[in-house]
């Protein structure tokens, strides 16, 4: 703060410095005194029209110059003091702008491109730059206000201009379009460095084509790409049949090793079944000599057994005729027996019928119990049988 204190009365006593000592003699009358007051007047009425106290915000730069002794001082990101009529303040950007010519943006804009054909097209062009603070100070009085509308545009359109003239419409579109921005960026900072501007790049984007001029190099393009396709093919197909070539070749060979290994095999195989047929052929010799004797021994023992059937079957025959004839002999016995039992009992059965009748009654209630559990019927008067009523016997 009492740096700041300094540098303000410094100011003032070099504003004053200007003023001779006999002026300053002149003032001691009444004269000097009206003088003084009308310049009091006169410095309050400009202090409230234009206040002595500036700020320079972030991002930029104060350039004040003395006019009495054009002394010049820089001031950042603060307040600086100055004094109308004594003081000439400018502020100044520091940070990148920047310009592009929007005019020049289309083929059919108000002022596109020339090529070297003598085609209209519109460039996407973007210049970044920015004042350079090493120079401003010595360089601030000189730089219009509008250092943007006055140097930058004329300087980019000036180059721009005449370096895409150089070139043809397929070399900006295309292939040189690296080239054509280090010429326009070489040239430009040139330019622009006299004037204190720093040059930050330069962009080129889209490059907007005549109507006519797109349509063939579209049509161009579709040529183009159609050989790129057409020998992009031709190599696959290439590729193809040497893989094609390939294939057979490692397939034959595969086919070359597997005859090869088969036979291989099939040479140790008859080898294996050589020696193994020295060890097979006695052993073959036995089992026809076994199974020769077991089918002799087979042979026999069906025979015995054929034998022994048949003489059990002879045997059981016998046997069963016997049996039978036995059977037959009881069965007629046994129905001898039981129908001379019969004829005797039938005979004792009417003797006793005969004897006492009243049997037969019992008879017949013994063969109807079951189904009935009371008869009540009257005794016939001839002292007959008692059931006669109950089966509707008609009187004699």
């Amino acid at each position: 703060m009492l740096q700041r204190l300094r540098e303000i009365l410094q100011d003032i006593i070099d504003g004053f410095r200007g003023v001779g000592r006999e002026a300053l003699w002149r003032l001691r009358g009444a004269r000097g005194v009206l003088l003084l007051t009308a310049i009091a007047a006169a410095a309050g009425y400009a202090l409230y029209r234009n206040p002595p106290i500036k700020t320079v915000a972030r991002g930029e730069v104060g350039i004040r110059t003395n006019r009495l002794s054009g002394e010049v001082s820089e001031s950042r990101d603060g307040s600086v003091l100055v004094f109308p009529g004594l003081h000439d303040f400018r502020i100044f950007l520091l940070r990148d702008q920047v310009y592009r010519p929007t005019d020049s943006m289309r083929a059919d804009g108000a002022s596109p491109f020339q090529s070297v054909e003598g085609l209209s097209l519109g460039v996407d062009v973007a210049v970044r730059y920015a004042l350079d603070p090493a120079r401003l100070r010595s360089v601030a009085a000189s730089l219009p206000d509008n250092y943007a509308a006055e140097i930058v545009e004329p300087a980019v359109q000036g180059v721009v201009y005449k370096t895409f003239a150089r070139y043809t419409v397929r070399e900006i579109f295309s292939t040189k379009r690296a080239e054509i921005q280090q010429t326009i960026e070489g040239e430009l900072r040139t330019r622009l460095a006299a004037d204190s501007i720093a040059l930050k790049s330069v962009v080129i984007g889209k490059v907007d084509l005549p109507a006519d001029y797109k349509r063939g190099m579209e049509s161009l393009l579709a040529e183009e790409l159609a050989s790129e396709k057409m020998r992009y093919t031709l190599e696959l197909k290439e590729k193809r049949v040497k893989e094609s070539e390939l294939d057979a070749e490692a397939a034959r060979v595969r086919r070359e090793k597997a005859a090869e290994a088969a036979a291989q095999e099939q040479v140790i195989a008859a080898r294996a079944q050589d020696e193994a047929m020295k060890h097979v052929l006695p052993f073959k010799q036995r089992q026809i000599e076994q199974r020769k004797l077991e089918a002799e021994a087979e042979s026999a023992s069906t025979v015995r057994r054929a034998e022994g059937s048949a003489q059990a079957r002879k045997i059981e025959a016998s046997a069963e005729a016997e049996a039978r004839q036995k059977l037959a002999e009881a069965e007629a016995y046994r129905l001898e027996r039981i129908g001379k039992v019969n004829a005797e009992q039938m005979a004792r059965e009417g003797a006793l019928v005969s004897k006492h009748p009243l049997l037969i009654q019992k008879a017949l209630a013994d063969k109807l119990s079951d189904k009935i559990q009371v008869i009540i019927a009257p005794p016939p008067g001839d002292h007959g049988f008692i059931g006669a009523t109950l089966l509707g016997a008609q009187k004699q």
